[in-house]
């Protein structure tokens, strides 16, 4: 189901806290989440912005299993098919996240949070980015960004994954990059499943649930047509300062030269709702490990007969899992 059903259907179950208090995005949005163990939540009223802010819809599997319209015992082979069949998105000319053009983009005007007390700035973290690679094609992935202008972020590309090989690889350009907030639970889920180069994403996302998509306005990009929020820009060979910032591990990763990502527009619904997550918490660990649990049964799979496969809270979500085979079970 998209995104605003979703809210909708958990508000009505009473799974979703709804905060019309007055609150800040300096470090105050943050903590009321973590207060609140990251439950779907929507905060009403920001200081200075126009922008509800909602979190929490990827928090734990029986959340992300109910936007998906499964269960939780049903969720990994739900992926894996999806994983396996990727569906073309059709391509629609008007979109609800092309209500609004702004071609002289403002980022103060948008309720980026500043998470935590020795963070470099304001970032956004719920921030799902899609680009092309001339051999590969379509890639939508996760992507860091701090504020470091009115209309500048540095975002933080990993080197070995698909975004910075793409960017390393195009050295006598920019890339084009759009980066999407306020997704629906199949898009921020298959934009962590890490699939094999050249499989899109955004195929595995309408696999799992409808998920059309509209061309950007001022790049060759495609992004989920309900999206809140898109950003549209560059990914320059300009460096600047990125971090720090708290990881995965709820370590603080340390400060890095990282790409100029600059914002040249910025489409949103009219009554658009900005997404935050939380990181190092529940909601960023249950996006980088849950998600490659299908990856991982389709490898395993070729050697045995798999029957599951866990990426667990420890090692950050990330850095271990177990996976059961028939022949362990017998």
């Amino acid at each position: 189901m998209n995104l605003r059903h979703f809210l909708s259907k958990l508000e009505k179950e009473k799974k979703l806290v709804r905060i019309k208090k007055e609150v800040s995005v300096q470090k105050e949005i943050a903590n009321v989440i973590y207060s609140f163990d990251e439950k779907p939540i929507i905060f009403e009223n920001v200081k200075g912005y126009d922008f509800p802010v909602f979190a929490g819809i990827t928090s734990d599997r029986d959340i992300i299993a109910e936007g998906l319209g499964t269960t939780k015992d049903k969720l990994l082979l739900k992926l894996v098919d999806a994983l396996r069949n990727p569906k073309k998105p059709e391509i629609v000319s008007n979109a609800p996240c092309h209500e609004v053009i702004i071609k002289d983009p403002d980022l103060s005007k948008l309720p980026i949070l500043f998470h935590l007390d020795g963070d470099g700035g304001r970032y956004g973290s719920a921030t799902v980015s899609t680009i092309k690679d001339p051999d590969t094609g379509r890639n939508v992935s996760y992507h860091r960004l701090m504020e470091i202008d009115k209309n500048k972020f540095t975002a933080r590309l990993i080197k070995k994954r698909q975004t910075r090989t793409t960017y390393d690889k195009t050295d006598d350009g920019d890339v084009e990059m759009a980066v999407c907030i306020g997704n629906s639970v199949a898009v921020m889920v298959a934009a962590s499943l890490g699939p094999p180069s050249g499989v899109d994403e955004f195929g595995i996302a309408n696999a799992l649930d409808e998920t059309k998509l509209v061309k950007c306005v001022t790049k060759d990009l495609e992004v989920p047509a309900e999206s809140e929020i898109v950003i549209e820009g560059r990914l320059t060979r300009n460096l600047d300062k990125e971090g720090p910032f708290v990881d995965l591990t709820e370590t603080r990763d340390f400060e890095r030269q990282e790409p100029v990502f600059v914002v040249d527009c910025i489409t949103h619904r009219k009554d658009a709702m900005y997404q935050a997550l939380i990181p190092g918490r529940f909601e960023h660990k249950t996006l980088m490990g849950m998600p490659k649990e299908p990856t991982i049964y389709d490898e395993v799979s070729k050697v045995v007969d798999c029957k599951n496969v866990l990426v667990t809270l420890g090692g950050g979500s990330w850095l271990h899992s177990m996976w059961i085979s028939m022949m362990e079970m017998l």
